[in-house]
């Protein structure tokens, strides 16, 4: 069976650092830091008090007051960056057949701040007895968003989520790639959402001491690859995709970004929270990205690695990449744009794979910033190029994405220049 070509078509983001796919790139190219005092709840009591918020956000550019009221804002999120997307893929939706156009979206959490909402008026008001509002579940669940954006489009597609942790919206273009290459739809609409800076999430991931506490400059906080680093940035919002098979692409007209040409798969099968300290699965998902794409190491020229700013994380990545890409690693140029969004969960891989769309279509490296002078890692190879603190002009041909999540989920997707 011959595999049919995927192309992107269009891009839509909600982020700490724009609400817009081009004033997210603006600020991205800019080395601008989303991260401030969180002003979501009363922080003042947590051991981390800030993350990277979405701000200024008015879901009635997007739907009514009554529809808002049915979504979690996570789910919010998403509708506004699939409109976004769709707006800006230019098809004419009343000429497609809306049989053959799906929705796979991500959640790596989904409604927490409906649970919490709903759970605590519950338990403080027992004597009430169960009284929960009608639209709980259907806010609450993570494969609500795929379902909403499904509805106000009419989209008949495969429609689903996937949820794999912080892997979740790369494993959700991964499959919406190989839908659309095997025939089985002409179009998705694929992407991820999250919305965890709540009190749950920010106090679990704090009893993980997985997020830093750097309270006195939340702007630096998040520092890939730098010997301070002490955790992650929470960030929040959506990024979705447009993808389309090539030749449905052609007949409509429509604007062709790039090509997705191959994505990996692979677990460290090692720890809960940690990834394998040899980068081992990291290793193995690269590896089958590359493999997947018909592409040798050397086509690649720049990585969006996970790079969360984790003591752990950041040191097995980069064991990785010098691992699968030899002397070559040291001709990529590598950047973490989580040290600028924070870490969006589910959401990320989704933003990330925006942010390397962008890359290859301006020729930008996009920075890794808060790096300073004398704060190297001794277990970190400085001869790779992290794009320290200002972004870089250089071809880009083709560029990688990395997301790895809790439960050892690894994901990995390539996208090259489009040619005829």
């Amino acid at each position: 069976m011959e595999l049919k070509r995927v192309v992107v078509t269009g891009l839509g983001a909600v982020t700490p650092l724009g609400n817009t796919v081009p004033e997210l790139w603006e600020n991205i190219q800019e080395g601008a830091s989303g991260a401030a005092p969180i002003t979501h709840f009363d922080a003042s009591l947590f051991k981390t008090q800030f993350a990277c918020e979405v701000k200024n956000f008015d879901s009635l550019q997007y739907f009514d007051r009554r529809e808002a009221r049915k979504m979690d804002i996570y789910a919010q999120y998403a509708v506004a960056a699939a409109k976004q997307a769709i707006d800006n893929c230019g098809c004419d939706l009343d000429k497609i057949d809306k049989n053959e156009v799906g929705v796979i979206f991500a959640a790596g959490i989904g409604g927490i701040q409906t649970f919490e909402q709903e759970v605590g008026y519950y338990y403080t008001h027992l004597e009430q007895g169960p009284k929960f509002n009608p639209f709980f579940i259907p806010k609450m669940i993570s494969d609500i968003a795929a379902g909403q954006i499904s509805i106000m489009y009419g989209f008949r597609g495969p429609n689903f989520s996937t949820t794999s942790a912080c892997a979740s919206s790369t494993n959700a273009l991964i499959d919406a790639f190989n839908y659309i290459r095997l025939g089985k739809a002409n179009m998705i609409v694929t992407g991820g959402a999250e919305a965890a800076i709540s009190p749950a999430g920010v106090a679990g991931f704090n009893a993980l001491t997985a997020i830093s506490t750097r309270n006195d400059d939340p702007k630096s906080a998040s520092r890939p690859f730098s010997k301070s680093r002490d955790g992650f940035v929470m960030g929040e919002g959506a990024g979705c995709l447009i993808l389309e098979e090539l030749e449905h692409a052609k007949a409509r007209g429509a604007n062709i970004l790039c090509e997705v040409v191959g994505g990996g798969m692979s677990s460290d099968a090692y720890h809960l929270t940690a990834t394998h300290p040899d980068g081992l699965g990291a290793i193995l998902v690269m590896q089958r990205a590359l493999k997947d794409a018909g592409l040798q190491p050397e086509d690649i020229d720049y990585i969006n690695v996970h790079g969360t700013s984790t003591p752990v994380g950041d040191i097995s990545e980069a064991k990785a990449i010098k691992e699968v890409f030899g002397e070559h690693a040291f001709k990529l140029n590598i950047s973490s744009s989580k040290s600028m969004t924070g870490h969006l969960l589910g959401a990320a891989g989704a933003v990330e794979a925006i942010i390397s769309v962008l890359a290859l279509i301006n020729d930008t490296a996009p920075p890794t910033i808060n790096f300073t002078e004398g704060d190297e890692d001794p277990e970190i190879d400085y001869r790779l190029n992290f794009t320290f603190n200002k972004a870089q002009k250089r071809t880009i041909n083709a560029a990688l994405s990395n997301t790895f999540g809790f439960g050892g989920h690894n994901a990995s997707i390539i996208i090259k220049k489009y040619t005829n």
